[in-house]
């Protein structure tokens, strides 16, 4: 009671007193396909010793997402340790940057956001809904937001066609905007697909500093060569375009992109000796390439004040304490995400209706040979190809099942759509699951018609646009079942990575 509300509710669910459903682990055993006396016998192993709960980012991709982070906290808050050294819970360790390490004493370095005059909040996993239906209305965290109708998109920093689920809606979508402009360096699908591309400078064409929240350090990221062609740094791009619009001075400050490198550092020096450490100046800093700031002599332990004082050292939640049941979200009456930690059937999964016809889950995970879609254009990515596409894994017994063998050419599909894929047979996954890595860049056989299969072996073709729930509204990759076959044909040739046909200006 001192350091949880709602423990009573969720009592009620878990006992099944709630709904008639004891969770007991035969009940989690029809549901995970985990035996049931494993699920007991981790349950008391858990509770004899300290344990940390931990969660990858990827389980939150999924329908009801919400659920696993939620519950999982529930249990760490069950089990009595959180707050005490490697025990509790932690989510995406090991993942990016320093996560789960100990922080160091580091700077922040972060622009002036400015004033953004649009009070509208659009999840990204809802940007088709937005270009499809605007004037209609939607539920986002507690409350309700109306569509704009968007005329422009102004898309840098990523590749939609990468990150967006169900390509196939995407293209339907991405015809609504009457100017689509994008910031690249690469010819990417998004890029052959936009009225204006912006040609943009890598970060190997300009100088810059690289500094993460997570990190123990700074990096003095030297430019290694000019901008190639007519491709200018970012900064030059936006600086150019607020010139034009009329407020360079207030966007520039008068600063050209270097000295904005020594601003950024010179205020990161202050906040450095305001908590009593010295940094270089910049000139030393830049020329030795980066500065590396100790981690904390006494590490801290996640919610170790928390549970030595909860009064004092209060969570930022409305009751100041870890909510099991949360009266705040239970006050928003959404059918999809209550307000405790509750199991909800997909919609689509191994258990359901839908595996008749399509007996095959999906996992798309981040790729071992780029990052995201990045550089999926480049030699390390594309030697990792199979017969030329990405490769999807198979268990040998599905891959039995329907003829497949090793470096076989598969086409992948569902009723959203199809994409081939190059067969990697092998048990390292297990039968029922398949894996068909994120990036590979969308290359339909005709470009021209929505539904046309993809050659390349996006699994996007095949990913279901829906939020996780009204709550996050956030993308779920990972829930989508599909079938698999052998493709007969003669394979199309790749043609994701062709330069299109240049004119240069009069």
């Amino acid at each position: 009671q001192r350091y949880c509300v709602g423990a009573e509710v969720f009592e009620a669910y878990v006992m099944g007193e709630s709904d008639g459903q004891p969770k007991d682990a035969d009940w989690a055993a029809s549901i995970t396909g985990i035996d049931a006396a494993a699920i007991r016998q981790l349950a008391r192993r858990m509770a004899e010793r300290r344990t940390l709960i931990s969660v990858s980012w990827s389980i939150q991709r999924a329908d009801h997402g919400e659920q696993p982070y939620w519950a999982a906290i529930a249990l760490a808050a069950m089990l009595g340790q959180i707050g005490l050294p490697g025990g509790g819970f932690g989510f995406g360790y090991g993942c990016t940057s320093g996560l789960g390490q100990p922080r160091s004493s580091s700077p922040g370095m972060s622009l002036k956001a400015g004033v953004n005059g649009v009070k509208t909040r659009i999840p990204v996993a809802r940007f088709m809904d937005m270009l499809l239906n605007p004037g209609t209305s939607y539920d986002f965290n507690g409350e309700r937001w109306t569509y704009p109708d968007v005329r422009l998109v102004y898309w840098c920093g990523g590749n939609p066609f990468h990150k967006i689920q169900d390509l196939n809606r995407l293209l339907q979508a991405w015809q609504k905007p009457e100017t689509i402009i994008i910031h690249e360096h690469w010819w990417t699908p998004a890029a052959r697909r936009a009225d204006i591309v912006l040609p943009c400078s890598t970060t190997v064409e300009r100088e810059d500093i690289g500094a993460s929240k997570h990190d123990g350090y700074l990096f003095a990221m030297h430019r290694a060569i000019d901008p190639v062609g007519e491709s200018r740094t970012e900064y030059a791009i936006y600086s150019a375009l607020a010139e034009r619009l009329g407020f360079a001075a207030q966007f520039t400050e008068g600063r050209s992109e270097s000295e904005w490198l020594r601003h950024l550092y010179a205020s990161a020096c202050e906040q450095a000796a305001a908590s009593g450490a010295d940094m270089p100046n910049f000139d030393a800093f830049w020329e030795a390439g980066h500065l590396a700031f100790p981690p904390p002599d006494d590490p801290p332990v996640l919610y170790e004040q928390f549970r030595h004082d909860p009064e004092t050292h209060a969570l930022p939640t409305p009751s100041g304490r870890i909510e099991i049941f949360s009266k705040t979200i239970d006050g928003f009456s959404y059918d999809d995400c209550p307000g405790h930690p509750t199991w909800l059937e997909p919609v689509e999964w191994l258990g359901g209706d839908k595996a008749r016809t399509y007996p095959l889950h999906l996992l798309s995970n981040q790729p071992k040979d780029r990052l995201h879609s990045q550089l999926d254009c480049g030699d390390v990515s594309r030697a990792a190809k199979v017969a030329d596409r990405e490769g999807i894994w198979l268990n040998p017994e599905d891959a039995a099942a329907r003829g497949i063998q090793d470096g076989d050419v598969v086409r992948i599909y569902n009723d959203r759509g199809a994409c081939l894929a190059g067969a990697i047979v092998t048990d390292a996954i297990r039968p029922g699951v398949v894996n068909l890595s994120t990036g590979a860049w969308f290359d339909p056989v005709d470009p021209a018609t929505i539904g046309s299969l993809d050659k390349h072996g996006n699994p996007n073709m095949l990913t279901i646009d829906k939020g996780t729930s009204k709550l996050a509204q956030s993308p779920t990759a990972q829930t989508a079942l599909l079938e698999v076959e052998r493709f007969e044909e003669e394979a199309p040739e790749v043609t994701a990575f062709e330069l299109p046909a240049i004119e240069t200006a009069g």
